[in-house]
C-alpha cells in the first residue's frame, strides 16, 4: 500500500501580499523599537516590503581607532573606506507575512549568505516584527 501524502502547513513558504496600511503600521513600530532600545548602535534603517516579505536592514556607523591607519597598499582612503562601510548594509531579517498581524521570521546568517528560517524566542513560529526585529538588532548591532 503506497503512502498518503499529507498537507502541512509551513509557516516559511507561501504568505500574503502585504497591504500598504500595514506597511506604515509596521515600519513604525520598528522604527520605535529601534529608537528605544538601539540608539546610537545604527544611522539608519531600511525597512523594505516586497510581496509577502518584509526586509529589514540597518546602517551602521564604522569607527576606526584613533590614529588607526589603513594597511600599506589598501586601494582607498580612511575617509572613502569609512564613507563606504556607512553605506553597506547589515542584513537583519526578513519577516513573512501571513495576515491579521501573523508573522514568521528569517534571520539573516553571514555564513550561509542567506536568510534561515527560525522561530520566536517564546519557540512559536508566529510573533511580532518588532520581536525579530530586537532579536537580529541583539545579534548584529550589540556587538
Amino acid at each position: 500500500m503506497a503512502a498518503r501524502k499529507q498537507w502541512v502547513f509551513d509557516p516559511h513558504s507561501g504568505g500574503q501580499k502585504i497591504p500598504e496600511a500595514v506597511k506604515v503600521e509596521v515600519a513604525q513600530r520598528i522604527q520605535r523599537v529601534a529608537k528605544k532600545h538601539f540608539k546610537g548602535f545604527y544611522i539608519r534603517l531600511d525597512i523594505r516590503f516586497k510581496g509577502q516579505f518584509c526586509y529589514i536592514d540597518a546602517f551602521r556607523e564604522y569607527r576606526m581607532r584613533k590614529g588607526g591607519r589603513m594597511p600599506k597598499g589598501w586601494p582607498e582612503t580612511r575617509a572613502e573606506f569609512q564613507e563606504r562601510m556607512r553605506n553597506t548594509p547589515v542584513h537583519l531579517c526578513r519577516l513573512r507575512y501571513f495576515g491579521d498581524n501573523r508573522w514568521s521570521w528569517a534571520f539573516y546568517t553571514y555564513s550561509h549568505m542567506k536568510y534561515e528560517p527560525t522561530f520566536f524566542p517564546n519557540g512559536r513560529a508566529f510573533g511580532k516584527p518588532e520581536d525579530a526585529f530586537r532579536v537580529a538588532a541583539d545579534v548584529y548591532l550589540m556587538h
